[in-house]
């Protein structure tokens, strides 16, 4: 059995410039609505060509993704393989480059802070979640590719570790990187 996981393709809207933090809500709601910018490299799609099925998140950059690397169905798309949703503020105008507000909230979000997000350790339970639905489909159809995103890419994939599955520590944190994730145990 193998689980490739990649990160979608950069999307359309960039996070730059600075924002107030009662804007960070429709920033994030811009971002989680974009579409992919670039098709994906010739390594990437010769991985996936070699899976058996596609699963990703009910992002649009996340299906996109997927179809740009070959796969006209989607075998699962579910919110239980959405990004790491960051906590934020809802109100006030303290202005912050955007890059900033990111290290900041997800800093933050180490701590347990998940206003209107979700903290780390609610993530790990989430990709834990994720990780068992994701060996299911590779028991069932031998190989899979999932298409994630940065953060939750990296806590499936420490799950996948810990049930003693082979692969990388980290899948990639760049567009389109990805690792190769194998059971070594019936």
């Amino acid at each position: 059995m193998e689980i490739t996981i990649i990160r979608h393709g950069k999307p359309i809207v960039a996070l730059k410039g600075k924002a107030r933090s009662r804007e960070i809500p429709e920033l994030i709601e811009r971002y989680n609505l974009s579409g992919i910018a670039e098709p994906p490299p010739k390594k990437a799609i010769e991985k996936a060509s070699t899976c058996n099925v596609a699963v990703c998140s009910d992002f649009i950059r996340s299906m996109e993704s997927a179809k740009a690397l070959g796969f006209n169905t989607i075998h699962l798309s579910d919110p239980v393989f959405r990004e790491v949703a960051i906590p934020h503020f809802t109100q006030g105008s303290f202005a912050l480059p955007v890059s900033v507000w990111g290290v900041l909230l997800r800093s933050l979000s180490v701590f347990g802070f998940s206003k209107n997000g979700e903290s780390l350790s609610m993530a790990r339970e989430r990709a834990q979640v994720a990780a068992s639905m994701l060996i299911d489909i590779a028991k069932s159809h031998s190989s899979a590719l999932f298409v994630g995103h940065g953060f939750i890419n990296y806590f499936i994939a420490k799950e996948l570790l810990s049930r003693h599955w082979v692969g990388p520590t980290k899948p990639g944190r760049g567009y389109w990187d990805y690792g190769v994730y194998e059971c070594v145990t019936s």
